[in-house]
Parts: C-alpha cells; structure tokens; sequence
C-alpha cells in the first residue's frame, strides 16, 4: 500500500499545472488547489496581503502535496476507510469535496448497508465501509470506482458546460473518466463504443 504522500504526489501530477478555465466553476487552479481553497486558508503566498491568482500561480507542487494530505486526506478521515477505498476517495475529495464521500455513502446503501448520506467519514460511515469491505473485498474498490465515473456522466448530464471534462473533441473518453478507470480493473472499463453510446444524447 502507498503512503498517503505518495498518493498525493500522483493526484498532483494528475491535476497538471496552472489553469484558469471559465467553464470551471472553481476558478483558477494550481495542481489541483482552487483560488478558493487559498482563499479559505488564507495562503497569502506572495505576501502581498490578498490571495488572488498570483497566489495559486506560485503554489509549489510540494505545497499543493501538503495542502491535499492534510485537508483532503486527514481533516475528513479518509484514513479511516479501508485501505482499497484510500487511493480513489482521496483523489475524488481533491476533485470534489465531500461529494467523494456521499457517492461512497450511497453506494453502501446500494449495497443495503444503511447509512446517511451527509458527505461526513463518521463512525456510522467507517462501520459501514468496513461491513461492505468485509461482505466484497474484491470488488469494493472496483465498485466506488463505477460509482464516480457515473457520478460524472451525470453531472455533465446536467451541466452541458463540464461536458468537456468527461468527453474529449473526438468523441473519447474526457478526463474525468478517464481518472475515475485509473482506480477500476481493467475489464470494468467502459468500451469506446459503450462510452460514446452513454454520451450520444449531448449531442
């Protein structure tokens, strides 16, 4: 099992360096750190006592490491799920906040694991991560990992404008797709064809 810093340093790598995409409703961004997340901070990184887009520009990636393991990994105790769910919890925290959690949440009541889904890593939410590790130890991460790549078909499903995160130009798979099968065996993998026949309704 990779160390939660090692698991950073490959989210980092994955998020890229700065972009500041007006169809991204987190603003500018620095390996994978939003202005707002500095913002609430208060990372003044320049000094100039105000957080604006110089200050994600000069985000290092050894700070954005840093930033992700102790408020994306720590601060919601993803820690405390089983180790298999660890790595992709943790890269869809970065990529979604608490939403990570309920996408979990609501697969273990899919899993007839009741539990509420409030985005919280409580005591209910670690016994029951740790009930469906115990009922399919194989497959649970294989199944968060469908459950976010659905996750994002249908969030772009109700905003045309992330269309382009989950569907690349040519018609492949768009990046959020692709992220959520880097935790998902290769035979859950959706085919070209299946993929293109989920998004043909975008047009």
């Amino acid at each position: 099992m990779q160390d939660v810093f090692q698991i950073a340093r490959q989210i980092v790598a994955r998020e890229g360096g700065y972009v500041d995409d007006p169809d991204d409703p987190g603003g500018a961004t620095n390996f994978g750190v939003t202005i707002g997340t500095l913002r609430r901070l208060g990372h003044d990184l320049t000094g100039d006592g105000r957080v604006d887009r110089d200050d994600v520009r000069a985000l290092t990636q050894a700070q954005a490491v840093a930033i992700f393991v102790q408020y994306y990994f720590e601060r919601p105790q993803i820690g405390a799920l089983p180790q298999v769910l660890q790595p992709s919890v943790f890269d869809m925290y970065v990529n979604t906040g608490a939403n990570a959690v309920k996408v979990l949440q609501r697969l273990f009541n899919d899993m007839r694991i009741e539990v509420d889904v409030d985005g919280v890593i409580g005591p209910q939410t670690i016994a029951a991560a740790q009930q469906a590790f115990e009922a399919a130890p194989d497959h649970l991460a294989n199944a968060y990992g469908i459950a976010r790549r659905n996750y994002y078909y249908a969030l772009a499903d109700a905003r045309p404008a992330s269309r382009k995160y989950a569907l690349r130009l040519d018609g492949g798979k768009g990046g959020w797709i692709t992220r959520a099968e880097e935790f998902v065996t290769q035979r859950y993998h959706l085919s070209d064809a299946a993929h293109r026949a989920r998004v043909a309704s975008w047009g």
